[in-house]
């Protein structure tokens, strides 16, 4: 009976690893479209978050049936609350892939993002699918380190973002009002996009340790 129950919080897990690999994909795929201004991509973009919004309610409907039926304490009852939490957030994330591709298909067959930004929003882009890859590993490694690691991480994605306003502020720019609109919604998108990898790290952090990520402090290793 225990092993089954034990086999029910593992495939919940997996499923936040499926789900984490999904909205990263949408990500990658939605810069993508707003680069290039492929039309196509982002429709796909858009149709397949039906996909992800599916499997979060799934995951929640079985963390809350596991709630009822085996009603778990301690580090069971920290696995599937925090689950919960987690898979709320890589939803999220699959809304803000959504958000890009609908900007790429507004301005279709114009591309939202000017030429001379396109480096910056690739870069963005790139960073948050690696993010989010590396928060789908934490949840299936359970490694506190490489979870502490992601916000450090994202303070790439913040520095990108404060340079693309940098770009939006400067008298020097000739792209109109509409574009620049397009330019803080894609950066904002990306910013909480990371922001909620990194949260779903922290909340490894807390499931393994029962400490906030904020102020969990690691051992210092010892000399050899």
């Amino acid at each position: 009976m225990r092993d089954a129950y034990h086999e029910e919080l593992d495939s919940i897990s997996d499923g936040l690893v499926e789900l984490a690999r999904l909205v990263g994909s949408a990500m990658g795929r939605a810069t993508t479209a707003l680069l290039d201004a492929d039309l196509a991509l982002a429709e796909s973009v858009i149709a397949a978050d039906e996909k992800v919004n599916n499997l979060h309610h799934e995951l929640e409907n079985r963390a809350i049936d596991l709630l009822a039926r085996q009603q778990p304490v301690a580090t069971d009852l920290r696995i599937v609350v925090t689950s919960l939490r987690m898979s709320a957030d890589l939803e999220r994330c699959g809304d803000l892939a959504r958000h890009v591709a609908k900007v790429a298909r507004l301005r279709y067959p114009e591309t939202a993002v000017p030429n001379d930004l396109h480096p910056i929003v690739l870069e963005m882009g790139q960073l948050a699918q690696r993010l989010v890859a590396k928060a789908g590993l934490v949840i299936s490694t359970k490694d506190v380190d490489a979870a502490l690691e992601l916000e450090r991480d994202d303070d790439a994605i913040d520095a990108l973002h404060r340079e693309l306003f940098s770009h939006l502020l400067d008298d020097r720019w000739q792209h109109g009002i509409e574009t620049a609109v397009d330019v803080t919604l894609v950066g904002r998108y990306y910013e909480r996009f990371a922001d909620h990898a990194v949260s779903v790290a922290k909340r490894v952090v807390f499931l393994v340790t029962g400490e906030h990520a904020d102020g969990f402090t690691q051992e210092p290793v010892a000399a050899e």
